[in-house]
């Protein structure tokens, strides 16, 4: 296993499409294999209890040897963790005329339920008591929100923490007397500077890849896959690594006939559709099981379908991922092409996708926002990647 501390993977995907089953599966098989293993649901669905077919709690609880689960209860860790803050969001609610009972409940802002999930894992991994730590994410836009808020986070440390903490120094005695208004005081602050300094370490734990690693989990299905591409080119993006890619539920070999038939012949073209957006990534298909995977049994069926005999704690994929930089002109993508046929370079690009061909290469691609309605310009080849500019956008060239 890579690293010497804990591991941490982390598995996503479209709502439905058996992701926790995935994470569930995977963290059993890495029991099994001797490693004290938690697996933690972030999804406020809260599904993994279901599919353990055991109960689960806002603490870890031990499920089988070596393995113990844990459901984020946002709540819970509010109250454990946050509630200086809480305290005061609060206050300024009933300040403003809400419900006491209303006001409790409505400080629970959005997005902490996230930032409650980011803490565990921090505390979890710094515990040491874990050798694997796996999070079954919430579906895919709720998983970006959350892996970009320590970007946001460190922005707010150290350009509107300061400012706010000398605002309310100079103005908070006269709001007080003038207003009677609930004003932040140094322990609000305090709690504050520190949950943004558990963020920041969570992104520096979260982007270290010998330590942790996004899996993709994606049915054989067009949308499903579009979304996944566009969760693995935001994952590019903030500088998470990508190791693997699960196509799950894909129709096994006896299933014959003619409905079977068509079904089968729409997941094999987007099971090509899978492998032209995620190469070079790995990708392990699961065969839709005759029964739901709920309990233990049908969990290590699918681990077996999945891993095999390997390590599901190993990392998988270690080479360059598609980079964006930021040029004086404009932007430039790089994208990992090893042993491309270079004389036939074609790219085709509409909207938010591009498509890249080369000989008998084909690669999909989901630019991120910031290069929509730029047209891709010149393409050179530095070493094994593929290097292309993306200038002006249409809409303000000459």
């Amino acid at each position: 296993m890579a690293g010497q501390g804990p591991r941490i993977l982390l598995y996503t995907g479209k709502g439905g499409v058996g992701k926790t089953s995935v994470a569930a599966a995977t963290a059993l098989r890495c029991a099994d294999l001797g490693r004290r293993t938690l697996v933690i649901s972030t999804d406020a669905a809260h599904s993994l209890a279901d599919c353990l077919d055991l109960p689960l709690g806002p603490e870890p609880v031990q499920v089988a040897d070596r393995l113990w689960g844990q459901e984020i209860d946002v709540l819970h860790q509010m109250e454990k963790y946050w509630r200086t803050v809480q305290q005061y969001l609060a206050a300024l609610l009933a300040w403003k005329g809400i419900d006491g009972l209303l006001a409790e409940e409505a400080s629970v802002l959005p997005g902490m339920d996230e930032l409650a999930a980011l803490l565990q894992i921090v505390k979890v991994y710094d515990d040491g008591e874990h050798d694997v730590i796996i999070v079954d994410c919430a579906p895919t836009g709720e998983t970006l929100r959350l892996l970009s808020l320590p970007e946001a986070a460190r922005w707010y440390l150290e350009r509107v923490l300061p400012l706010q903490r000398a605002v309310v120094q100079v103005a908070g005695p006269l709001l007080r007397t003038v207003a009677d208004l609930p004003v932040p005081d140094r322990q609000v602050f305090d709690a504050i500077e520190q949950l943004m300094r558990e963020l920041d370490r969570m992104h520096t734990l979260l982007t270290d890849a010998e330590i942790t690693s996004v899996r993709l989990v994606v049915n054989p299905e067009r949308m499903v896959v579009k979304e996944a591409q566009r969760t693995y080119t935001y994952l590019n993006l903030y500088g998470y690594s990508t190791d693997l890619v699960i196509s799950n539920r894909v129709l096994p070999q006896q299933a014959t006939g003619g409905y079977f038939a068509a079904w089968r012949d729409i997941q094999e073209r987007h099971g090509q559709l899978i492998e032209e957006a995620f190469a070079p990534l790995p990708i392990r298909r699961v065969p839709m099981f005759e029964q739901e995977v709920v309990g233990l049994a049908m969990l290590r069926r699918m681990a077996e379908a999945i891993y095999g005999e390997e390590d599901p704690a190993a990392v998988y994929y270690q080479g360059s991922r598609q980079r964006v930089e930021q040029t004086e002109d404009g932007y430039r993508l790089r994208l990992p092409l090893p042993l491309a046929d270079r004389s036939s370079l074609q790219l085709t690009q509409v909207g938010e996708e591009l498509v890249v061909r080369l000989g008998n290469q084909k690669r999909s691609i989901i630019l991120p926002r910031a290069l929509w309605g730029r047209a891709a310009g010149k393409a050179t080849f530095e070493g094994s990647e593929l290097v292309l500019t993306f200038g002006r956008p249409s809409s303000a060239a000459d």
